[in-house]
C-alpha cells in the first residue's frame, strides 16, 4: 500500500478525493496550513471524519496529494509553431493562476507551508518538474528549429519564464499583469536566443570570482 494521497481512486472514491482536495485547498487559501485541520475538512467536504483520517492520515499527506492534483489538473502545453508563442501561453497561464484570488492565496500558503514542512517542500518539487517538464518540449523543438542553440537547457528556460510573476506574487506586490508576463516571455526567448541558458555555459566556472 502507498503513501496517503499516492492511491488514484476511481467511481466514489474519486468525488469524495474531489470533495475533500476542494475543501483542503479552500481552508489553505483562507488560513494558511495553520488553519489547515483535517476533521474541518472533513466537513467542508461533508465527508466522515474517518474517510479523511484513514486515506490522509497527516495534514501533509493532504497537502501532497492537493499538489499531486494540482498538477493533474493544469492545462498541457501550447504548440504555435514559435518558441515566443509558446512561451507567451505558458506565462499567460501561469499569470491567471497566481492573479486568480484563490488560486493565488492556495500557492502563496503552500509555498510558506514547504519552508517548514519537508513533505510539503518535496511535494511541490515535484509539482514544478511535472509542470517544467510539461513545458520544456517547446524548448527543445525550438532547438530543433534553429531559434535557439542546439544545447539550450530547456528546464531553465521554463523556470525563467515564471520567475519574475513568482516575484510579484511573493516579494514585490507588483500587479500580474499580462504585459508582465508578455515581458517574461520576451526577456526569456531573447536570453535563450543569445545563448545565455547553453547546458555548457551553465556549468562553466568564473575563475577568480567569489560570490
Amino acid at each position: 500500500m502507498g503513501e496517503p494521497g499516492t492511491v488514484r481512486p476511481g467511481g466514489r472514491t474519486a468525488r469524495v478525493r474531489e470533495a475533500v482536495l476542494r475543501a483542503a485547498g479552500d481552508a489553505l487559501a483562507e488560513g494558511g496550513l495553520a488553519a489547515l485541520d483535517l476533521a474541518d475538512v472533513a466537513r467542508r467536504a461533508g465527508v466522515g471524519r474517518t474517510t479523511v483520517y484513514r486515506r490522509w492520515s497527516t495534514v501533509a499527506g493532504l497537502v501532497a496529494d492537493l499538489l499531486v492534483d494540482m498538477a493533474e489538473q493544469s492545462l498541457p502545453r501550447s504548440d504555435t509553431g514559435s518558441l515566443l508563442g509558446d512561451l507567451t501561453a505558458n506565462a499567460r497561464l501561469v499569470r491567471r493562476t497566481l492573479a486568480d484570488r484563490r488560486q493565488g492565496a492556495l500557492f502563496k500558503a503552500v509555498i510558506a507551508a514547504a519552508t517548514t514542512d519537508a513533505r510539503t517542500e518535496e511535494a511541490l518539487r515535484r509539482f514544478y518538474a511535472v509542470r517544467v517538464a510539461e513545458w520544456a518540449p517547446c524548448v527543445r523543438q525550438a532547438a530543433e528549429r534553429g531559434e535557439v542553440p542546439e544545447d539550450t537547457d530547456a528546464e531553465e528556460v521554463v523556470r525563467a519564464v515564471s520567475a519574475p510573476l513568482y516575484y510579484r506574487l511573493l516579494v514585490s506586490g507588483d500587479p500580474l499583469t499580462e504585459a508582465a508576463a508578455d515581458r517574461a516571455a520576451e526577456a526569456a526567448v531573447a536570453a535563450a536566443r543569445a545563448g545565455a541558458f547553453r547546458a555548457d555555459a551553465n556549468s562553466t566556472e568564473i575563475s577568480g570570482s567569489r560570490v
